[in-house]
């Protein structure tokens, strides 16, 4: 059973930074892994992923220049730094993985998936 578990919300005052976690337990090996994100009345948001080697990364136009995902080469625990938080960006953060190449930005291709950890900027 593959577990995948986030950490590291909270809840901060605008221009402030955060720094989330996810870890995996469980037989999981060589998976793309990223962060999506889900707010009330709104859509899951694709936020950020991460390659295998952890040398390619890819994000959602709404946090370019102020997220950073990143991870170990081949380890199956990656990080989101968050800078500059604004209000829009509250939401759940969930982290998910793929092992098959699915299309980076779409919530379908990911096929485990965390709890979530929610994350709220106050302005």
């Amino acid at each position: 059973q593959v577990q995948l578990v986030e950490s590291g919300g909270g809840s901060v005052q605008a221009g402030g930074s955060l720094r989330l976690s996810c870890s995996v337990s469980g037989r999981l090996s060589g998976v793309v892994m990223g962060w999506f994100r889900q707010a009330p009345g709104k859509e899951r948001e694709f936020v950020a992923v991460i390659n295998t080697n952890g040398d390619k990364t890819y994000y959602g136009d709404s946090v370019k220049g102020r997220f950073n995902i990143s991870r170990e080469a081949f380890k199956n625990t990656i990080y989101l730094q968050m800078d500059s938080l604004e209000p829009e960006d509250t939401a759940a953060y969930v982290c998910c993985a793929q092992k098959n190449a699915g299309i980076y930005y779409s919530s379908a291709s990911y096929e485990f998936w965390g709890q979530g950890t929610q994350v709220t900027v106050s302005s």
